[in-house]
């Protein structure tokens, strides 16, 4: 089973969110239409703008937390201002 890592992007609250999933359509579903209260239910829409693949749940586990570090964080403005770009 494959694992996603991806980062949403709402444009109407200038927002990011970085998650992990085996199910990346059902997780996208859940962000812009589940009924809870969550951090995703306050800022929808979001946009896929970046995912990337691995082979093990605990490498996408990795890779999300190194997105919520300093050096990951940098990386992650750096994939937002690209797609804002292309939004223009």
């Amino acid at each position: 089973m494959d694992y996603r890592v991806y980062i949403l992007y709402s444009l109407t609250a200038e927002k990011s969110y970085v998650g992990y999933t085996n199910d990346i359509g059902r997780r996208i579903r859940e962000h812009n239409q589940d009924l809870q209260r969550s951090f995703t239910s306050r800022f929808r829409p979001w946009a896929v703008i970046h995912t990337e693949e691995y082979a093990t749940k605990h490498e996408a586990m990795i890779r999300e937390k190194w997105y919520k570090t300093g050096v990951g964080r940098e990386a992650k403005a750096v994939i937002i201002t690209k797609y804002l770009g292309e939004k223009e």
